[in-house]
């Protein structure tokens, strides 16, 4: 058990989140005092969050949970600069537009685990952009710009990591840990935001922040980073081979999120029942005893309570309900993806390479091809023997189905028209 006065503390610490912070002491004080405010920044790359973001969403979770008021900043302004962390070249550019519908879409994937409002503790959105776009440059530089060095900002992981694989970083993308450091120090002025949470690979820029706020304004403010969160084969969070785990039940079907979390590793399964979970810590402790084919049983539960954060409880059910029978059942699942296609096209003898692909089994007809070949791919059960195999009308099931899969896990239909 943990030994801190907040309870913030307490169970990020009891369930794994935590992994630097500038001045745990300090911190856990001001926590104790009463609510405060702190803050996660999220540029919009993309128009939803994925798998690989949760951490940081559960620590916003948590600290609204108990008791504090979270920010979502959305770095509408920084975007179109690009966080050099982690990456190997530099973001694409984004306009204007597509960044305000990135913004959109995360704002919606960010309130089904926040509640946004005016209360005390509520969640609040903002975007760097207020105050970046009016920035003079000039001003800027006189007044920021001597509390920054070179030396020091080529020490970070993001610079020096860049350089040694000697891939070019741009002046553009320099200019970032700067201007997310005075992020911090308006957030603080404007809103009295005292933390400011991320990832490990931020550790840096936040640092920055930390310091530039004390310099500037005597700031006593903090930084809280979670550990770089990876799959105990050495996997990256939030990928699989079939591509992004997005949090946008647009983007990826609820019965693909939920099966995603099915097929955690053994090992990985009480950890991320912590994380991505809010069950009881005892219970989570019962489910980390399983052992052998009992460890699925811990499986569906982390599958169950993840698909239910992030979708709901409906879809958590159904995801659950289709996996049982198309798993345990036998059965065709109603929820699985389907695509529906002419029954003259059927009669014809419609190419399972080319279903495979529509359906979003395969990539590529050339990876349809490999899938067959290597004994993968399967028409409603039965393993297809060639690559020119087609499916007709006698494929058809009572319920006018066929049943596509590749491998033993990922599935989806085929039917006509009613």
């Amino acid at each position: 058990m943990s030994s801190y006065k907040s309870d913030f503390l307490n169970i990020l610490t009891e369930r794994g989140f935590i992994h630097q912070c500038s001045d745990f002491e300090g911190l856990d004080l001001k926590l104790s005092t009463g609510s405060q405010t702190g803050y996660i920044g999220f540029d919009a790359t993309a128009d939803s969050l994925h798998a690989g973001s949760l951490v940081q969403i559960m620590m916003l979770y948590w600290f609204q949970k108990t008791g504090h008021k979270p920010i979502t900043l959305m770095g509408g302004g920084t975007t179109k600069i690009g966080d050099p962390s982690g990456k190997d070249e530099s973001r694409k550019m984004l306009n204007d537009a597509t960044i305000a519908g990135n913004i959109k879409g995360i704002t919606w994937i960010l309130s089904v685990f926040l509640k946004f409002g005016y209360g005390r503790n509520d969640a609040k959105l903002l975007n760097n952009s207020d105050w970046l776009e009016n920035l003079n440059y000039i001003d800027f530089l006189r007044e920021y710009g001597p509390h920054f060095t070179i030396n020091r900002m080529m020490t970070f992981d993001s610079v020096k990591n860049r350089l040694e694989r000697e891939q070019p970083l741009t002046f553009l993308e320099f200019n970032y840990m700067i201007l997310q450091a005075y992020d911090f120090l308006e957030l603080y002025r404007r809103y009295g935001v005292v933390l400011q949470m991320g990832g490990s690979d931020q550790w840096g820029n936040i640092i920055n922040g930390v310091e530039l706020s004390r310099r500037k304004d005597g700031a006593q403010i903090f930084g809280l980073t979670t550990p770089l969160l990876t799959t105990s084969s050495g996997g990256k969070m939030g990928k699989t081979a079939e591509g992004t785990v997005w949090l946008d039940e647009k983007k990826l079907p609820s019965y693909d999120y939920y099966q995603f979390w099915r097929n955690t590793e053994d090992a990985d399964v009480g950890r991320f029942l912590k994380l991505f979970t809010t069950l009881p810590l005892d219970e989570i402790a019962r489910l980390e005893q399983l052992q052998g084919q009992e460890i699925n049983e811990a499986k569906k539960v982390l599958a169950f309570e993840a698909t239910r954060m992030c979708r709901g409880e409906h879809a958590a059910v159904q995801a659950q309900n289709t996996a049982v029978e198309v798993f345990e059942k036998g059965s065709v699942g109603a929820d699985l993806p389907f695509v529906t296609i002419e029954i003259d096209r059927l009669k014809r003898g419609a190419s399972v390479v080319d279903l495979l692909v529509e359906t979003g089994l395969s990539t590529s007809k050339g990876e349809a091809r490999r899938l067959i070949q290597g004994g993968g791919a399967r028409v409603n059960d039965v393993p297809v023997g060639a690559v020119e195999q087609t499916v007709s009308i006698s494929d058809l099931s009572r319920e006018g189905i066929i049943k596509i899969s590749s491998g033993k896990k990922n599935h989806a239909l085929v039917k006509i028209p009613a």
